[in-house]
């Protein structure tokens, strides 16, 4: 079951879209040769597009406690890579603090941040676009709150959440998502998705929040849980 963990170890468990946001895309200041895409919930980028040489993405996400309930926050990134059906490949396939690598490699989940709130990526996940397998359409990124319910915490407690998008060879961000949304009943998020559109590889912005946790997301992706 995703929301039952063991500190002390990991254990291996066609339609035309918008481009951005609809309408002219707002960017934020970068030092390097591009500028960072800044979406809105819904919005979209085409990576391949604003990258012609991308191979491999590393997805930062971040967040800052608002109030406490006197218990630490943990909060931890996930993926799941799903097919054209909107399903999990296998449940192998959904990468979190109990399984950091799926089974073709290509995602890589670089740890568990058990504090976070540092102010800059607080987890990394990173996805090598070729080494995916050939049935994966997308791949989907969700925050939950861990033991949110015996701590009587929830999203509503949390600021500054954001995900962004990076080219992991240059370092340079490509797109970025913050969420603005209240979610004071929400103990886990779907934060954004990579998706292939033909022969590109785009970003969505999702901010969809879910009261049931990381498990509900799972269940929601045909993730096998006990």
């Amino acid at each position: 079951m995703p929301d039952d963990r063991a500190r002390s170890g990991r254990l291996r468990p066609g339609e035309n879209e918008p481009t951005i946001n609809g309408d002219q895309p707002r960017r934020r200041d970068y030092a390097g040769p591009m500028s960072s895409v800044s979406l809105s919930k819904g919005g979209n980028v085409s990576l391949s597009k604003a990258a012609p040489n991308l191979t491999a993405v590393t997805v930062g996400l971040g967040w800052q406690v608002r109030q406490t309930t006197g218990a630490d926050y943990d909060l931890d990134a996930s993926a799941i890579v799903v097919d054209d059906r909107g399903a999990v490949l296998s449940d192998e396939y959904f990468v979190f603090f109990n399984n950091l690598v799926s089974p073709d490699g290509a995602v890589k989940h670089l740890g568990d941040n058990l504090v976070g709130g540092g102010g800059g990526d607080d987890e990394q996940l990173t996805i090598e676009l070729g080494a995916l397998d050939q049935r994966a359409v997308k791949v989907v990124f969700a925050v939950s709150i861990y033991e949110a319910e015996q701590r009587r915490q929830t999203f509503g407690q949390v600021r500054d959440a954001f995900i962004r998008v990076a080219d992991s060879t240059t370092g340079i961000e490509i797109a970025r998502y913050d969420l603005t949304e209240d979610a004071s009943t929400e103990t886990a998020m779907i934060f954004g998705e990579l998706y292939r559109y033909g022969a590109e590889w785009k970003f969505r912005a999702v901010g969809q929040g879910y009261a049931s946790g990381l498990r509900g997301i799972a269940v929601d992706f045909g993730v096998h849980v006990t």
